[in-house]
């Protein structure tokens, strides 16, 4: 089975062959716990989450590791302001990540490396860069790594070193001896956390962490790296020359990023200050919902976040809850003589061949969308069979290991279709013996509690809203 994936180091579609035969080495770059997760976050997040399962659902063996930085300025600075340890202020916001992640529906990486916890594996990496003639220590005890000494610097942001500028985490400082020079390990400050090393007591600049988390739990070569493309400049770029400047070889064969989520027409970030905590987010959607929200459309492209736009996908959604639910109600009675098998094959085939295609989940959705308007027709029409409903709902159980879009009780409805069809016998009922006044009432307190009954020309129908 091909996959391609769009890699982002040489800008084009690539045909994926990994490493090892049927295994994926995947690593994703996490956050830094000094907050809660915000929707930005989750995006990325749900993508991976969807990728790794994929690749899973044909058959690899997929080791995903994703990190924590908890070493760093904005965790001390807010560390300094609650007056407590950094560390333990880390530690409350990768247990929330955790709450969260499994709220929105995200499965276990394989492995949650901490920079905290990996610095003999980071102090090691740098003193291999400053052997290979790449890093110099300072005279204040940190270590910086040198650019003039790459002779391809920007292959992954595909710009000319001398065109760059620093940015974000690129703090400037005289003991450079090139401005856009970048820190691996730097010198501790009064009052801040520590470690010891060969240059002095300090901590590891934000890139160095990576590299020497893929080395340790990976290896020197790793076939997918991946994250959010705000990552690609400078961080995804200093990975590659740490990395290459000690091994010789590539950090990753395939670089995948996810689009930035929108807010009027700014990256969504807590610098900007125009970002939405995923708990609270929770509060007004279920995770199923959220997951739709990312998952139909691709993974590449850049997403508009707003309420009126999660409210679509919701609508859209419960077309696809409730095409699943009256298939299980409707097997039950099945009588009709078109499996639409052939409907089946075709959905299967296109569904997968979206989802080899850089996994292209709208395609994919669409080609599951297409089989909910052609099942809903067969339904309506009673022309559907047991083996065509009862396929149907299958092949919406396989499509969900990876989408993780159903709610979870919808495989185990039986025992509520069983009280809905005695509630409809007893509307019947009701209705014969000219009692609609109670009928009716039946049926709205039924709406009220989020299932509604429609009357139909084949009976009564229920569906949950």
């Amino acid at each position: 089975m091909t996959v391609v994936i769009h890699n982002t180091l040489t800008n084009k579609k690539e045909t994926f062959k990994p490493i090892e035969k049927n295994k994926v080495s995947m690593y994703v770059c996490g956050v830094t716990v000094y907050d809660d997760i915000h929707m930005g976050h989750a995006r990325s997040m749900i993508v991976f989450d969807m990728v790794a399962r994929y690749l899973r659902y044909i058959g690899y063996d997929v080791r995903h590791v994703t990190n924590f930085t908890d070493v760093d300025d904005k965790i001390i600075n807010r560390a300094n302001e609650e007056g407590i340890d950094p560390l333990k202020l880390s530690a409350r916001y990768i247990d929330r990540y955790f709450e969260e992640a499994a709220a929105i529906g995200v499965g276990r990486a394989t492995v949650y490396p901490k920079a905290s916890e990996s610095m003999d594996d980071i102090i090691s990496m740098i003193g291999d860069i400053i052997k290979a003639g790449f890093g110099y220590p300072t005279e204040d005890g940190s270590v910086y790594f040198s650019v003039d000494k790459v002779k391809d610097y920007g292959r992954l942001t595909k710009r000319k070193l001398e065109d760059m500028e620093s940015s974000g985490r690129i703090a400037m400082d005289d003991q450079k001896r090139n401005p856009m020079d970048f820190a691996v390990w730097k010198a501790a400050k009064p009052g801040e956390v520590y470690w010891d090393s060969p240059w002095g007591k300090g901590r590891p600049g934000w890139h160095i962490e990576c590299s020497a988390m893929i080395r340790r739990h990976l290896g020197d070569v790793i076939d997918i790296h991946g994250g959010g493309n705000d990552l690609i400049f400078p961080h995804h770029e200093n990975e590659i020359l740490q990395t290459e400047s000690v091994t010789g070889k590539p950090l990753a064969n395939y670089w995948m990023h996810n689009g930035m989520l929108q807010v009027k027409g700014e990256k969504m970030s807590k610098s900007l200050g125009n970002f939405f905590r995923v708990k609270e987010v929770l509060a007004k959607y279920d995770k199923y919902t959220i997951r739709y929200y990312f998952l139909n459309t691709h993974y590449r492209g850049p997403l508009i976040y707003g309420e009126e736009v999660i409210e679509e996908a919701a609508a859209s959604l419960a077309r696809l809850w409730n095409n699943y639910r009256e298939l299980q109600s409707y097997v039950r009675n099945a009588n009709g003589s078109d499996d639409i098998i052939e409907t089946i094959a075709v959905t299967k085939k296109e569904f997968i061949e979206n989802m080899n295609d850089d996994f292209n989940t709208r395609g994919a959705m669409g080609a599951i969308f297409q089989m909910v308007r052609d099942t809903n027709k067969s339904m309506s029409e009673r022309t559907l069979s047991r083996k065509g409903a009862e396929s149907a709902i299958s092949l919406l159980k396989e499509f969900d290991t990876i989408f993780g879009i159903l709610p979870e009780d919808a495989a185990s409805d039986d025992s509520l279709d069983a009280v809905m069809n005695i509630m409809i016998e007893i509307r019947a009922e009701l209705r014969k013996r000219k009692m609609f006044d109670v009928a009716d009432m039946i049926r709205n307190k039924l709406a009220e509690a989020g299932i509604k009954i429609e009357d139909t020309t084949e009976g009564a129908k229920w569906k949950k809203i």
